[in-house]
């Protein structure tokens, strides 16, 4: 048996955790009216702006990505607004359940599983809705079950084409601090995201970006409750007010540690590129795997419109579950399961499994994977095209 050893999770989240993030966690109680923990609030405020690039807002919660959905939309809706929910996935069709459990009514654009968002069609819904009863346009910048990524500032242009007042609201949760992102550049009015992926920190922290101007237009979201009121996080003066109530305190010296490692020691842009290149090297291995093979291959054909956070990938019908249980039990790596590839009814499609190379990864981790998976294609006799890993370390040499 050859997975004896330290077990490695390659899924897209919860994400690899640094071990000086897990250090800084391990520590006694502290204490929450006065020293460290208080002084220190400030500080990632500044720098959760600086991740999201933006000068403007960020509220923080102590929940996971769902309920980071449930706070943009306490504040951004009330019962009579309408939404547009754009839709590249299971994530996208979730946000917009969510939004449509307030009441409001919620058109959805499906653009199917394997491609990005159309703002032609985005223009052409907005221009319909002549009474602007819709508030905001959802969407996710990366759905982590399909691995599609969307052009966030093309969807921007678009409710600008439109002469529409819709604010836009944009899931970053699987891939802020792996993809680029330009909240303030590219006219986002909200962002959520979740500190179990990019942000390298355990789960249990949601966030929530605001821009001046839909901290303005949501004043008076018949929506808003006193937890849920993003205002007095924003607007914070004492140390519970940040978090509404008793502070995360543990979640918050583990993220002081990982925004000090994306940001002050690597530096996002840095971050980006050595998140591209590895996802180059991904594709790279799956590409020569399925080279003359109809039954492997990524998900996304346009290479601009993938994720690089995480690889959607396709193999032949009933091998990719097999697949992944053989990697698991024999090499001691956890792939991501094929979550909501298949029909709607069905959870879990066996013909795909997600590679996750977000947050705290680096070249060896991820050709240990790639090494992982064409063994287990060798051993259970799963035909593929030979040359995957020496594709992918070629990606890596000319890095």
């Amino acid at each position: 048996m050859t997975r004896n050893g330290r077990q490695y999770l390659a899924i897209p989240g919860p994400s690899v955790m640094p071990d000086r993030v897990l250090a800084a966690m391990h520590r006694a109680s502290p204490d929450i009216y006065a020293g460290e923990l208080p002084e220190m609030a400030p500080g990632i405020v500044r720098d959760l702006k600086a991740l999201a690039r933006t000068s403007q807002h960020v509220a923080i919660y102590i929940a996971n990505g769902h309920g980071a959905w449930e706070a943009a939309n306490a504040n951004m809706f009330s019962r009579e607004d309408a939404a547009l929910a754009l839709v590249t996935g299971r994530f996208g069709e979730g946000w917009a359940q969510y939004v449509s459990a307030l009441g409001v009514e919620v058109t959805r654009l499906d653009f199917g599983k394997q491609g990005p968002v159309d703002p032609t069609r985005v223009a052409e819904a907005l221009r319909a809705d002549a009474s602007h009863r819709i508030r905001a346009v959802v969407m996710s910048h990366v759905d982590t079950t399909t691995s599609v990524r969307n052009d966030v500032a093309a969807v921007r242009a678009a409710i600008d084409e439109a002469g529409h007042p819709a604010l836009l609201a944009v899931d970053c949760i699987a891939s802020l601090g792996c993809d680029v992102f330009e909240m303030d550049g590219w006219g986002v009015d909200v962002m959520v995201c979740a500190s179990q992926k990019g942000m390298m920190t355990p789960p249990g922290l949601g966030f929530v970006w605001v821009s001046d101007r839909a901290k303005a237009a949501c004043a008076g979201s018949g929506w808003r409750t006193p937890y849920w009121d993003w205002t007095p996080r924003i607007e914070a003066h004492e140390f519970y007010q940040y978090f509404g109530g008793t502070a995360p305190t543990h979640h918050l010296y583990g993220l002081r540690t990982a925004l000090d490692m994306l940001l002050h020691e690597e530096g996002i842009e840095a971050v980006w590129r050595r998140h591209g290149t590895l996802a180059r090297a991904v594709w790279a291995a799956v590409d020569a795997w399925g080279s003359g093979n109809d039954g492997i291959g990524l998900n996304v054909a346009e290479p601009e419109f993938r994720s690089h956070a995480v690889t959607t990938t396709r193999f032949a019908p009933a091998r990719a579950s097999e697949l992944r249980r053989w990697v698991e039990a024999n090499t001691g790596v956890t792939l991501g399961v094929g979550l909501g590839m298949g029909p709607p009814q069905e959870r879990v499609s066996d013909g795909y499994l997600r590679i996750g190379h977000m947050g705290h990864v680096n070249a060896h981790m991820t050709l240990g994977v790639l090494g992982a998976l064409e063994a287990g294609m060798q051993a259970l006799g799963i035909a593929h095209g030979k040359g995957g890993l020496a594709a992918a370390a070629a990606v890596i040499a000319g890095a």
